[in-house]
């Protein structure tokens, strides 16, 4: 009898185990915290731009600096945190982000000036960049497989809760008080119990087993089946494969192992995460100031783009109920390219108050479908060894055009082009990303994480 076809795997036995909301249920809150924390940071850039603009006197293209550096500093977090999971584990990554991201928001609320405070917040950027690519590989590897697609997707539902704290808080800070720094500081608090929280995260037993930890892994998985009340089985655990050690290299080590991974899904990975979320983060960096510009109130500005972000939730519920009967493939390729369409319908209905906030809301649900879906399709291309590292490359490219994205737009773009035709560019990317996955990345639902 050939006992590899009779005998499940560590990781199969992982992926095969019931769903309890007291085991995995507790790991995916709290690798959600931290990514609301990610979201949040995010949208108080588009918050702080108004803000420090008249603190500072600072131009347009000055201002931009706020969500470049912090955007920057993610984009440096994102493959460095990735690869330092994906070589001394997902646990130390997981707990030490959150850490970094609360010191320097900190040190940017109490900055003395403008350069001071772009630092501080590059600083913060870098330690909360590594919260998706980590949190994602986390919880993905310690998901059963019949959830890990809801699961990962709706770990995405994080993010416009993130992002609607961010904005009502802040709104309502800067009624009562009118200082940017309270903003800041609001959130550090929360973030440190997080981290806190986060040190009884075991680590994956995937991970460990790839690194030949066997005596660990075992101890991990017994206690996972005990805990979830499945049945007892007898597994093997295969033998280590080569992984590289952290150093000055691996980082550029993984990024060589993706591409000779795959350079048909890397692209295509690449591309949807530059595209789908530059579309998101100019809307988020800069709609504050636009809103502000067509003559709305500061506090109405600040409300209206919470608003845009705490509808994603619906749109996170339906991600959820549709990834695993439509596939991630489909959904992308219809709702990337839509919710560009609506941006551009903003942008052209933007002095008209009630238009511009209906089709705000409509922008806020059909983009955080789009997103998590993204989010748990590109954690599924590629296998263990790479997933962190895979994911955070992704991240760490489409933060770049986050950064360097907003910056052109209100330096170059929106003066020369105007605001539809600019925001109908970074459409046209969406859909020319859409177009490759099509053609050449495959569809992942239901697949297992091998």
């Amino acid at each position: 009898m050939n006992t590899y076809t009779t005998v499940p795997t560590g990781e199969q036995v992982v992926q095969e185990l019931p769903w309890r909301w007291k085991v995995q249920g507790r790991i995916f809150l709290i690798g959600g915290l931290g990514f609301m924390f990610d979201a949040w940071d995010v949208t108080l850039n588009g918050i702080l731009i108004p803000l420090l603009s008249k603190h500072w006197s600072l131009s347009p293209g000055d201002a931009a600096w706020i969500g470049t550096a912090n955007l920057i500093g993610m984009a440096l977090g994102a493959f460095v945190w990735g690869t330092v999971a994906d070589t001394i584990g997902r646990k130390k990554a997981f707990t030490a982000t959150l850490l970094i991201f609360s010191i320097f928001t900190v040190l940017g609320a109490v900055s003395p000036d403008f350069l001071w405070f772009v630092g501080f917040r590059f600083l913060a950027g870098f330690g909360l960049g590594g919260c998706i690519p980590v949190d994602y590989a986390l919880v993905g590897e310690f998901t059963p497989r019949k959830q890990r697609g809801r699961v990962l997707t709706a770990m995405d539902g994080w993010w416009p809760i993130g992002a609607a704290l961010c904005g009502f808080v802040s709104a309502g800070l800067i009624a009562a008080f009118a200082d940017w720094r309270l903003t800041m500081l609001v959130m550090v608090i929360p973030a440190l119990l997080v981290f806190w929280i986060r040190r009884s995260v075991p680590e994956s037993p995937l991970f460990l087993i790839r690194k030949g930890r066997r005596d660990e892994a075992a101890r991990v998985i017994d206690s996972l089946v005990e805990a979830t009340g499945a049945e007892a089985r007898v597994y093997s655990l295969p033998a280590p494969q080569d992984a590289p050690r952290l150093s000055a290299g691996s980082a550029w080590t993984q990024l060589r192992a993706l591409w000779q991974f795959s350079w048909k899904i890397t692209t295509a990975a690449w591309a949807l995460f530059f595209s789908i979320l530059l579309v998101y983060y100019l809307s988020l960096t800069w709609m504050p100031r636009i809103l502000i510009g067509a003559g709305f109130e500061e506090y109405k500005a600040f409300l209206t783009t919470a608003s845009m972000a705490a509808v994603g939730l619906l749109g996170v519920v339906v991600a959820a109920v549709l990834v695993e009967r439509v596939g991630r493939k489909w959904i992308l390729a219809i709702t990337g390219p839509l919710s560009a369409l609506t941006l551009v319908i903003v942008a052209i209905v933007v002095d008209i108050p009630t238009a511009a906030v209906f089709w705000l809301l409509v922008f806020g649900f059909v983009v955080q479908v789009a997103i998590p879906v993204l989010y748990a399709y590109v954690s599924e291309l590629y296998p263990t060894e790479l997933r962190s590292s895979g994911f955070g490359w992704a991240s760490t490219f489409s933060r770049l055009g986050a950064g360097f994205g907003p910056l052109i737009f209100a330096a170059f773009l929106w003066p020369e082009l105007g605001l539809a035709t600019s925001f109908a560019l970074a459409g046209g990317l969406v859909l020319l990303s859409v177009l490759w996955m099509a053609f050449f990345a495959p569809e992942t639902k239901q697949r297992r994480l091998e």
